[in-house]
Formats: C-alpha cells, sequence, structure tokens
C-alpha cells in the first residue's frame, strides 16, 4: 500500500483539510488538485476537493480510508487559483475546506455529475414565413429577430448574440415567446465573439485621461481609484477598457454590490460589446447557476458580471477586475465565511498581474487612505459626462416655515407647478410616518434626554 496520500478540501465548519489514500489504496494516477472527489466521511459520504498530493500523510496511513472514486477527468481549479483559496482562508481565519469549496457552484457541491456547457438559445417555433404573417408590420423589431433567426442555418441562435446591439430586445423576445413565434432551447456552447460599438457621446478629457492611464497598465498589477460624481461616465470608463482587454484576447471581472443593479448594467455591456456577458449572483438557480461558471472558467465568455461571490469564481486568463460602487458595504460577506469582495478584488488582480479598478462617487475612507499612502492611483471624474449640467439644488430651512403634513409652502408650489407643466415629482421622506425627535421651527431648539446623550 502506498502512503501517498491525497489532501482534501470538505465543506464542512472544522479545521484543516482531509487525508485520504487514493481510489482502492493503490496509485495517484488520474488525481490531480482541483479534481473532486467522493469520499467517506463519517457514516455517509461527502463530495470534497483535491488540494495536494503528498508523501507524507498526518497521521497513521492504517487509519485513513480511500477515495470512492474520482469525480472529475480534469481539474476545475487550477494550482493558482487553489493558493489564493488557501491564502483567503489563512487570511479570514476560517475553515479552509469551506473557503475552498465556495469557489465551486452549489450543485457541485451537492451531486457528483456534472451538467453539459450549454447556453440560452433561441428557435423558431413555427416555419418564418408562418412567424412573419402572425407579426403586425407596425411591429419592426419583431420582425427583424425572425429574419435574423431565418437566416441562420438551424433556425436557432444564442439569446444573447440575438439580442445583442438591439435596445429593448429582450422585451420584443418575451412578445414573440407570448405568440408563439419562437421557443427557448439550449445550445451547445461555443466562444464568444465580441463586436464592440461605438459610444453614442464623445469622451470628455477625463475619461480619456482615466481610460488612457488603466489601458497603460494592462499586463501588470495596478490599483486605481476611480472617483467620479453621478452621471460622470464611469460605466463608460468600464465598458472602454473591458473593450481593450477583449482584444488582448483575456477576460475581464465586473463586481457589483446588489442583484438588482445586475440586468441593466449587464443589457448595457452586451449592447456595446456585442457578445455575451456572464452574469453571476444568487437569485440563478442551481443548473443556471453551473452551466455559466462553466463556461466562464474555460473562457468560453470573456465578461462576467456578478455579486460579492464572484471573486472566488475561477475565471480564464483575467486581464481586468474592476468593483463598482466600491464603497457599498453589501460587498461584506456578513454570514458563514466572512470576507471583503472589494479587497479579495484586489488580491486577484495581484495575483493575476492585471489592473483592479475600483470605482465610486463617494470613496471609502479605506480606499482614500491608500490612495493618501501610494497603493492606489487617484482618477477624477468631475464632470458629467456627454455634456449634461448638474442638477440645480436648493436648500430650504423649514425651522421658521409652517409645515402641512410635513410640507412646506414653497415645496408645495413647486409641486404644483410640476403637475401643472405635466410633469411628475418624486418626494422622499427620511422617516415612516413618527419624528425622531422634538423641534422647535421657530428658533430651532431640539428636545434631547437628561439621562444620556439621545
Amino acid at each position: 500500500m502506498t502512503s501517498t496520500v491525497l489532501r482534501v478540501a470538505l465543506p464542512v465548519p472544522l479545521p484543516g483539510l482531509f487525508d485520504y489514500l487514493p481510489p482502492g489504496g493503490k496509485t495517484v494516477a488520474g488525481c490531480r488538485p482541483g479534481q473532486r472527489v467522493l469520499v467517506p466521511f463519517g457514516k455517509g459520504e461527502r463530495i470534497g476537493l483535491i488540494v495536494a498530493i503528498d508523501a507524507q500523510p498526518e497521521v497513521a496511513v492504517e487509519r485513513l480510508r480511500p477515495v470512492e472514486r474520482v469525480l472529475d477527468t480534469e481539474p476545475l481549479l487550477d494550482a493558482d487559483h487553489l493558493d489564493f483559496l488557501r491564502w483567503t482562508a489563512g487570511y479570514y481565519h476560517h475553515w479552509p475546506g469551506e473557503v475552498v469549496c465556495s469557489a465551486l457552484p452549489l450543485r457541485l457541491r451537492k451531486r457528483p455529475d456534472m451538467l453539459p456547457v450549454a447556453v440560452p438559445g433561441v428557435a423558431l417555433a413555427v416555419q418564418p414565413a408562418e412567424a412573419l404573417a402572425q407579426i403586425s408590420k407596425r411591429a419592426p423589431r419583431q420582425r427583424e429577430l425572425i429574419e435574423a433567426l431565418a437566416a441562420t442555418p438551424e433556425g436557432r441562435m444564442s439569446r444573447d448574440s440575438l439580442t445583442a446591439g438591439s435596445t429593448g430586445a429582450s422585451a420584443t423576445l418575451r412578445r414573440l415567446l407570448e405568440q408563439g413565434c419562437v421557443r427557448l432551447c439550449d445550445m451547445p456552447a461555443t466562444p464568444a465573439l465580441y463586436r464592440p460599438r461605438p459610444p453614442g457621446y464623445g469622451l470628455n478629457e477625463e475619461q480619456t485621461a482615466a481610460i488612457a492611464a488603466v489601458s497603460a497598465a494592462l499586463g501588470e498589477f495596478a490599483s486605481f481609484l476611480l472617483q467620479g460624481v453621478t452621471g460622470s461616465g464611469k460605466t463608460e470608463v468600464y465598458l472602454q477598457l473591458v473593450e481593450r482587454v477583449l482584444a488582448r484576447g483575456e477576460s475581464a471581472m465586473v463586481l457589483v454590490p446588489e442583484i438588482s443593479l445586475t440586468p441593466q448594467l449587464r443589457q448595457r455591456f452586451v449592447e456595446r460589446l456585442g457578445g455575451e456577458v456572464a452574469l453571476l449572483h444568487s437569485a440563478l438557480n442551481d443548473s443556471e447557476r453551473e452551466r455559466t461558471w462553466q463556461r466562464v472558467r474555460l473562457g468560453l465568455v470573456r465578461v462576467v458580471l456578478g455579486t460579492r461571490s464572484t471573486v472566488l469564481y475561477p475565471v480564464d486568463r483575467l486581464g481586468l477586475v474592476i468593483v463598482d460602487e466600491e464603497h457599498d458595504p453589501s460587498f461584506k460577506q456578513q454570514e458563514g465565511f466572512r470576507y471583503s469582495a472589494r479587497d479579495l478584488a484586489v488580491v486577484r488582480a495581484r495575483r493575476a498581474g492585471c489592473p483592479v479598478v475600483l470605482g465610486s462617487a463617494t470613496p471609502s475612507f479605506e480606499s482614500l487612505h491608500n490612495v493618501a499612502t501610494g497603493r492606489y492611483r487617484l482618477l477624477r471624474l468631475n464632470r458629467r459626462a456627454g455634456g449634461a449640467s448638474p442638477p440645480d439644488i436648493r436648500l430650504l430651512d423649514v425651522r421658521d416655515q409652517p409645515l402641512r403634513s410635513g410640507i412646506s409652502d414653497p415645496l408645495m408650489k413647486a409641486l404644483r407647478d410640476t403637475l401643472a407643466a405635466g410633469e411628475q415629482a418624486m418626494v422622499f421622506l427620511n422617516r415612516r410616518g413618527f419624528a425622531p425627535v422634538l423641534a422647535c421651527y421657530d428658533c430651532g431648539w431640539v428636545s434631547d434626554c437628561p439621562r444620556c446623550d439621545a
């Protein structure tokens, strides 16, 4: 019996890795770090990941049990990514098994089989002539999608390729599905093709300078803090940088703090880049998440957009990392394995030898400190993009104003004028139906508590 053992990470809250013998207790041929294995654990079985192959077991070989079987023919994670995950576990003092396995989609941690790599597609449900006959002459966009499908040999296309470069294409496709003209299908995964479109407006000097600074650092590690006022065109800077990364044959990772931000941002990326943008977040079902994860890992999709957990996933030939709204506390995982996706994004970029761009209108104190100490380079966007003017802001002192249901007379007049002009108004309230303090609007006196600082 050989003394060579497999160090396996298991998603359990226990310190360290677990030693197992190769399948059948024989040789390690066919076993490589990054492969999943099915192992006996306690009275049951668990799916784990081989992290290392070692000749020195930590316990007596006689006490070790063999792996039941190796589940993958090729490693799912390479050695560099495994090293990053083990470093992360040590940095955040968390169980290494849970950290390493968090880089896999949930389904691959629970089930031994792997789904075939496929992409969401759209196919004609009826003959092209029949579909065109059902469409109104006043729906040219629907006709364009049907004609695009009819022009393909098999009458089907990937969903992203069909809708790329067309504003409102998703809504048009939804109507065609309701009419029964098209149907959804799975298509074999092929490398995504990108055909970038020019922006709808010219870049200003600040945007041009920011793009030039980051572009000059492509191929090496550098950290940039992109501080721009609302509407200054930070997203356009991201798009231009991603275009340059794609031209180098590399991939880009874009992190956003909230799921609600991903659909609109993804649609803008797809329209501008003219190709597929992978979306990874917790709202996807297990099958969608696994298939998307596989396409990103294999390099079939070169642009990935996701929330904080995406920073742990493997990305083929990573050439740029972008963290949008880097100040947002949602980038911090507060349950289970606690980590900061923003900080790990910087680590990922350093290990990959590529630039990282942290964007925000109100940067965090940590990032501003890193600028002050020379770790980050500050890029400013002080003007609104596209020649837009900043909004007219008026600050009204209501201490000496009579309030009716919390609304002052000047505000009520502004609301009436807006409605009379046929426009809409939005009123934001900082509290729901109660006053946290008692105040006098004549002199500005505010009540306080004699027993505490409230």
